[in-house]
């Protein structure tokens, strides 16, 4: 069974930085892309950041030149890195995996919080 387990949300003042972590329980290229997704109180969720399997990444508008999404293949872990947080940026942050070449994920963390907040 796949396992995706997020860490390193918490809280942090507008301009901060924090840097998610998420660590899969198989080999990161038995999947086709790992992704960030957040979802904020009464909005939808919303597709942050991705990584293929080829090394591609893309990020949404709103955190490109903020948000940087790497890998350590060898520990099994995909990170988010974002820098110059605003209060906008504040939602719950789901690590995200797929198998496909589809739209649809397969394997959802179970998300960690991120509070920007003076």
């Amino acid at each position: 069974q796949v396992r995706l387990t997020e860490s390193g949300g918490g809280s942090v003042q507008p301009g901060g930085s924090l840097r998610l972590s998420c660590t899969t329980s198989t080999n990161i290229f038995e999947f086709n892309a790992v992704g960030w997704y957040r979802q904020a109180p009464g909005k939808q969720r919303e597709l942050v950041a991705t990584i293929n399997v080829g090394g591609r990444t893309d990020y949404a508008d709103s955190v490109k030149g903020r948000f940087t999404i790497s890998r350590d293949n060898a520990k099994y872990t995909v990170y988010l890195q974002m820098n110059n947080l605003k209060p906008e940026d504040t939602a719950v942050y789901y690590c995200a995996a797929k198998l496909g070449l589809g739209s649809a994920y397969d394997y959802w963390g179970q998300g960690t919080q991120v509070t920007v907040s003076s």
